[in-house]
């Protein structure tokens, strides 16, 4: 019987550039970055590193869908190289198959990196998703983001999550305004984030509105950046440094689709978070998350995805989020520290950097090496990476720790 991924690898190295508009460096500038700082923090060759793993959404310039990048900008010749896409959370897919690589046997240091030019798009966010077809079903969907305007779906998520509950549109606003002030105020403190401003619960009400009830900071926007992890079999971990950390659980879950197809799917939750928390705290051993999670990074990419995430993930029961944010549970001297590097929302969302960057957060607090954002003697570090729609998506969940 599968007995799972937990304390078979470690992450020995880890880097990550500064996210935002990187004007002047190319994708190929970022994947360096990104490397070297791993490779000084892991301790060893590049000629150790046996296998890599690349995360992009954008086709980069001259490569088009190859994970040639790895070999050639990083001077990695004749080892396998992988890219990968899977939406939104392609980075943390991409630090799966190298730690299932490991674990396997099949290589002893494997690599995984992510890195998006998204700027040079000229898009404020995500780009529009355009026309999807499934099961025969065509229909025009968009995202909310700070250059597009129409109606989306995590707006209407947003509705419909207060509609079940109880909320009014007024509480529920103030309550995602929290979650905003939260993330730029960790935001500000990380100098790697790319965005640096407080902000007041004022702001986010009085803010432009992009897509009701979601106004201009609810929104994540889009930036450059490029995020790197080095990971070895966990028996030689301490042959490179005194402080690995040791992976418990990878878990990704997919929507098959069908949540487009009936008017069951009440629209206040994202089932594939449910589904994959379920099986990632039970690879992980763990019994009572709201307990045990010491920390973590959830995909904010709008803050009702945030919000709702916290009870997809049982930290929060079902229609108590609000209370949970309110009493500053998730807040950087909470009882769980929620985007303590800042989210999506301050941090950026290079898309295929991410996962990655999660992780690397979560990395640095389980060493204790984040200064004046640091969280008090954590042991589990969680990472929620969703890419696609509320009834369409993939979800991945990763956790770490001591």
């Amino acid at each position: 019987m599968a007995d799972g991924i937990k304390d078979k690898v470690a992450i020995i190295g880890m880097g990550c550039t500064k996210f935002g508009e990187q004007w002047n460096k190319s994708s190929d500038d970022l994947i360096v970055d990104a490397f070297k700082e791993a490779l000084e923090d892991a301790g060893i060759e590049r000629k150790d590193i046996q296998a890599a793993w690349l995360s992009n959404q954008l086709v980069l310039v001259n490569v088009g869908h190859s994970a040639s990048p790895l070999s050639t900008c990083l001077k990695l010749p004749y080892i396998p190289v992988t890219r990968i896409e899977n939406m939104c959370a392609g980075g943390s897919d991409s630090f799966r198959g190298a730690c299932y690589a490991v674990a396997s046997g099949a290589c002893d240091i494997a690599l995984a990196l992510g890195v998006e030019k998204v700027k040079d798009q000229g898009t404020g966010g995500l780009p529009p998703a355009g026309e999807l077809v499934v099961f025969g079903t065509s229909m025009k969907m968009t995202f909310p983001s700070s250059d597009n305007p129409n109606p989306g779906m995590f707006a209407m998520m947003a509705l419909r999550y207060f509609e079940r509950y109880g909320i009014s549109v007024e509480e529920g606003k103030k309550a995602l305004a929290r979650i905003s002030v939260k993330s730029h105020h960790n935001g500000n403190l990380n100098p790697k984030a790319h965005l640096h401003r407080e902000i007041t619960v004022e702001d986010v009400l009085k803010a432009p509105m992009v897509a009701y009830p979601l106004g201009l900071f609810d929104c994540c926007g889009v930036s450059d950046g490029a995020s790197c992890a080095i990971v070895c079999r966990a028996d030689m971990a301490k042959n490179f440094r005194k402080d690995p950390i040791y992976v418990k659980s990878l878990q990704i879950a997919a929507e098959s689709g069908e949540n487009l197809m009936y008017n069951k799917f009440d629209n206040s939750h994202v089932e594939s978070t449910t589904r994959a928390a379920i099986r990632a705290y039970q690879e992980a051993g763990v019994k009572n998350p709201r307990k045990e999670i010491s920390m973590m990074e959830v995909h904010d990419c709008f803050s009702i995805t945030e919000m709702v995430t916290y009870e997809d993930l049982q930290i929060s029961a079902r229609g108590k989020a609000k209370e949970d944010i309110e009493a500053g549970f998730y807040d950087l001297n909470g009882q769980v520290p929620c985007q303590t590097d800042g989210g999506l929302k301050c941090f950026g969302h290079p898309i295929g950097a991410s996962g990655l960057r999660m992780i690397y957060e979560m990395y640095k607090q389980l060493q204790g090496k984040c200064g004046p954002r640091q969280v008090k003697n954590p042991t589990l570090g969680l990472t929620h990476n969703l890419g696609g729609q509320p009834n369409r998506n993939v979800c991945a969940i990763t956790i770490i720790g001591l």
